[in-house]
Order: structure tokens, then C-alpha cells, then sequence
């Protein structure tokens, strides 16, 4: 039985490296796209200097080379890119912060407050009116409505 084996050239492995390495900029994959190409560049090289002949050699260097650095690179590599650890921004934080008010409230009325830069919705919950300007404190949140008062 004759076995016909494909064999991809040096500068093809490099050519799908950077089309995977470029993917991993365009989809979020969450960088595994970036170490397939990584190890299809690798594999490209090990071709290039004459190390695999065969295609199965070529796609058992191109798996193992690619799972490996996914291993052993995309832990470190996300911490210092800071993919997983992106700040929690928690609604509940904003209790006790200071609003201006952006229009007068009067009791138990809805208006617009402004905080961190934001305007957002918000209901005067103390028995005094808070005028245009004035200083409020945030006593709670519900959704994206802030309980206020003087």
C-alpha cells in the first residue's frame, strides 16, 4: 500500500503562524489563537533547518509545540497584560460617595445626580428638597437608581 504523505514548506508553517498570531488581535480568544501560531512559526523554523521531514513529524512538532507554550507561557503572559485581572467595579461601592445634583429633587422624587463623572438617576429619600448644585450623599443602590439625601 503506497502512503502518501503531504508536506507543508518552511515559509507556508511561517505564513499560517502570522495569520494566527494576527486572528488573535482581530477575535477574542482569549490568546490561544497567538500560541497555535507561535508554535506554526516554531514549526516552520524546525522545517526550515531541515529537523522534520515528514508532514506527521511537522504536525507532531506543531501540536506539541503549541500546547506546551500554552502551558507554560499564557498564565504569566495574562497577568502581565492584565486580561484576568481587570478591576470589579461593584455598584455597592458607591454608598456613602458624594453627588452633586444636576437638577433640584424634591422628597421622595426622582432627578439626576452626577458621580465619578457619570449623571445617573436618583431618588431624594431624606424630607428636605436638594437644590441645583448641592451636595448628596448616597445612602443606597438599586439598579442603576441611587438613593439620596442632604
Amino acid at each position: 500500500m503506497l502512503v502518501f504523505y503531504l508536506t507543508f514548506t518552511w515559509w507556508a508553517w511561517l505564513i499560517l503562524g502570522g495569520i494566527l498570531m494576527a486572528t488573535e488581535l482581530l477575535l477574542p480568544t482569549g490568546f490561544f489563537l497567538f500560541f497555535f501560531g507561535v508554535g506554526a512559526a516554531l514549526t516552520g523554523c524546525l522545517e526550515a533547518l531541515g529537523l522534520l521531514r515528514s508532514f506527521p513529524s511537522q504536525g507532531l512538532a506543531f501540536i506539541v509545540i503549541s500546547f506546551a507554550s500554552i502551558v507554560l507561557l499564557r498564565k504569566p503572559l495574562l497577568a502581565k497584560f492584565h486580561f484576568r485581572n481587570k478591576p470589579h467595579f461593584s455598584v455597592d461601592s458607591l454608598v456613602g460617595q458624594t453627588a452633586v445634583a444636576l437638577e433640584a429633587i424634591a422628597p421622595q422624587s426622582t432627578g439626576k445626580v452626577e458621580l465619578r463623572g457619570a449623571a445617573w438617576s436618583a431618588r431624594n429619600t431624606g424630607s428636605e428638597p436638594i437644590p441645583v448644585n448641592a451636595r448628596c450623599r448616597v445612602e443606597h443602590v438599586e439598579g442603576l437608581t441611587l438613593y439620596v439625601k442632604l
